[in-house]
């Protein structure tokens, strides 16, 4: 995805993706993962998600990617906190109360960065993603990722031909097939929820599928 595009979005606040709540997948799922208190949890492509928050309150260390400066200083304005910041290799770090965001390419990050991590939590950053740099995507995790490692994935389906992403829509095939043999997958929900989008119900869409997934490594 062209990094202008999203620095459009950001400067306009075309960010209907980002939601004013907790989402609710994450509080009814998480806890099943057992992540002890402590546990580092890597939040790619984070935008300003209150998901971290959340995750940080849970007793976890949170670290969240994400190539919008914007994104990241909205994140602890809103979050009433003040920030530290530092390079720290291709990224600059913020960094308060148990909450660290990277500032940069997703893309950049390596193992080392990541080794201490034992949990994922993927909401917006698969499904933000085009098919070629989502294959990309996955690689990278399955390059950089520590084992053990417990997670949440939730995507998006619905037909693509109906309306232009992102989001984009990610089956459940190419989810078993595209984090597997790295990754194992279990679907743990599957709701339709177009009647409560109207923005893909005026698209004339007739299904819309949230799907959320356990990954485990």
């Amino acid at each position: 995805m062209d990094p202008a595009f999203w620095q459009r979005r950001w400067t306009r606040n075309e960010i209907g993706f980002h939601l004013n709540e907790v989402n609710p997948y994450l509080i009814r799922h998480w806890p099943s993962l057992g992540l002890a208190s402590g546990s580092r949890v890597l939040v790619p492509l984070c935008g300003k998600t209150l998901d971290m928050a959340w995750l940080a309150h849970q007793g976890h260390r949170v670290l969240g990617v994400e190539l919008m400066e914007k994104a990241v200083q909205d994140f602890f304005a809103e979050q009433g906190l003040q920030a530290e910041m530092q390079a720290q290799g291709a990224f600059v770090r913020y960094r308060a109360a148990g909450l660290e965001l990277w500032c940069g390419d997703f893309f950049s990050l390596t193992a080392e960065d990541v080794a201490d991590c034992s949990g994922l939590y993927d909401r917006a950053a698969l499904i933000a993603l085009p098919a070629d740099m989502r294959a990309r995507y996955r690689t990278h995790l399955a390059a950089i990722l520590p084992t053990p490692l417990k997670g949440l994935l939730i995507t998006l389906d619905y037909e693509q031909d109906g309306m232009a992403g992102p989001p984009f829509a990610v089956s459940d095939a190419e989810v078993r097939e595209g984090y597997a043999p790295a990754f194992g997958v279990e679907l743990l929900e599957s709701p339709d929820v177009l009647a409560e989008n109207w923005k893909f119900l005026k698209r004339g869409l007739d299904r819309l599928e949230e799907r959320i997934y356990r990954i485990d490594r």
